[in-house]
């Protein structure tokens, strides 16, 4: 699997996202990408010589030659098919237009210097900008939420990050697309001392898994969330069954459609037909039952 992403002005997002499906559709691919004029973010899955021809046509494009491919093994059916949108943003922030992360970002600090910076002396705040389903089952240790439902759910609860204005901020993601920009509106929102993780959490949990970051790595398809080294001791499940409360991280929908809420359900209530949330779902399902 590869995932990659880049802020670069795009005049024609349409043409781009025609030719990206030509080549995807003739490498076998499968996966997401999202253009916009203000760049592109994609994950794709393939055999390994078709991922990689795929990163050599990207890397040709002199908008893209400097993109930071992340590579990762893939289960052959992460995605059901290829889709290719066009957007007005790639992450759906709603920031004011002066907010260009092509333009103005936060330095990037590398997993290596991160993980150096935790055990020093020094004073951090990881700021976590994921949504929050995301950071529940998987977060650095000591980190901070603003408990997002939705990426443009920053400008309203910025507020709550008001005390840490010139504090040292470290921001997190998946990957960095969402941290590209939204370190940028921390910036315009003038706070003065922020950082974002190079290459996201998979970077560092790759370099360094189940030390710092406990949990696993939520990704946005049919695998739902990833682990590295999860048969280690060290590797910690820090969420519970909604319904026994028996460790698990094992994510699944609401069985009710009217809900379909994603809920941690451990594989032993799964098993037991019980994959109704516990969210006022459960009541309707039993008075429809009877």
């Amino acid at each position: 699997m590869l995932l990659y992403y880049k802020y670069v002005s795009i005049d024609e997002p349409h043409q781009l996202a025609e030719l990206q499906r030509t080549i995807c559709n003739h490498l076998g691919l499968t996966g997401r990408i999202l253009i916009a004029e203000e760049g592109i973010n994609g994950t794709v899955e393939g055999t390994i010589t078709s991922t990689e021809a795929y990163a050599r046509e990207l890397l040709s494009d002199s908008r893209f030659s400097d993109i930071h491919i992340k590579r990762s093994a893939g289960t052959g059916h992460a995605f059901n098919k290829l889709k290719i949108k066009v957007r007005p943003e790639i992450v759906g922030t709603h920031f004011p237009a002066a907010v260009n992360p092509s333009e103005q970002t936060s330095p990037h600090i590398s997993a290596e210097a991160l993980h150096e910076l935790i055990r020093s002396d020094q004073k951090i705040h990881i700021i976590d900008m994921r949504n929050d389903y995301e950071f529940k089952i998987g977060c650095f240790k000591n980190s901070i939420s603003p408990t997002l439902k939705n990426s443009r759910d920053l400008t309203a609860v910025v507020q709550q990050l008001q005390h840490l204005k010139n504090e040292k901020i470290v921001t997190v993601c998946t990957g960095g697309v969402r941290c590209e920009k939204m370190s940028a509106y921390l910036l315009h929102e003038g706070f003065t001392d922020v950082s974002q993780l190079h290459g996201g959490i998979v970077t560092y949990m790759e370099k360094y898994p189940n030390q710092d970051f406990k949990g696993k790595l939520y990704v946005f398809d049919n695998r739902i969330s990833i682990g590295f080294e999860t048969d280690s001791p060290e590797h910690e499940i820090i969420t519970q069954c909604e319904h026994c409360g028996a460790k698990s991280d094992n994510y699944v929908n609401c069985s009710d459609t009217a809900c379909h809420r994603q809920q941690i359900i451990c594989e032993a209530c799964v098993h037991g037909g019980n994959t109704v949330c516990v969210h006022g779902c459960e009541i309707k399902q039993k008075a429809h039952n009877h």
